[in-house]
């Protein structure tokens, strides 16, 4: 069984997917990461992140592997390097490259294919995986997704993470559309459990049909 869950920045989708996946059984696949650690290899080596052939051909020849929800690229272990305000800025302009994501989404694919999974990120129902099991998509108020990345970020100001939120979802608008089919989710007012529990549910139901 596959779970995708999609959504923006600030909603809450990391601690769901990961919650979720451990109350499963399942593994937990953070799709955004594989861009996060692509980018941080780019900077790391020097690569210009608006150069789609060179960024593509870094993709393809560095794989980014999960294990125990460690994450690493190159043999480098990035699981805490990716996470940082500077990745955040820029992430968006190598996902925005269509033969990067030609490349990412393939890999995508295969380790869906490997069975019982979370997935998380942007486009996993109606893109990579549009033949999910449960897709979900989780939205919320822009002030809560902004006060949760400060939590997250804690040092950068609520109005940078704010601003930086904004034109985060104008470079995404092009990938940020939920499955025609997908459940959406205001998580708003609900806590991670409450979340977690309503797509649980979701995942019993489909089982049982």
């Amino acid at each position: 069984m596959i779970v995708a869950i999609d959504g923006p920045a600030g909603t809450g989708k990391s601690t769901v997917a990961r919650r979720l996946a451990e109350r499963l059984g399942f593994r937990y696949l953070d799709t955004g990461a594989m861009y996060r650690a692509l980018t941080w290899l780019a900077l790391e080596r020097g690569v210009d992140l608006d150069d789609e052939e060179a960024m593509a051909s870094l993709a393809r020849e560095s794989e980014t592997r999960f294990a125990q929800e460690r994450i690493s690229i190159a043999g480098r272990d990035v699981t805490d390097l990716i996470r940082t305000a500077e990745i955040d800025r820029v992430v968006s302009s190598v996902a925005r490259h269509p033969s990067v994501r030609v490349v990412l989404r393939e890999r995508q694919r295969i380790l869906a294919e490997e069975g019982n999974a979370v997935m998380e990120g942007r486009d996993i129902g109606s893109v990579v995986v549009p033949d999910a099991d449960v897709k979900v998509y989780l939205v919320a108020d822009a002030e809560v997704r902004a006060r949760r990345r400060e939590a997250e970020r804690p040092g950068i100001g609520a109005d940078a993470l704010a601003t930086d939120l904004r034109l985060r979802d104008e470079r995404d608008a092009h990938q940020l559309r939920p499955a025609p089919d997908a459940q959406t989710i205001d998580t708003t007012e609900l806590s991670i459990d409450e979340v977690v529990e309503q797509i649980e549910d979701a995942v019993t139901a489909h089982s049982r049909a």
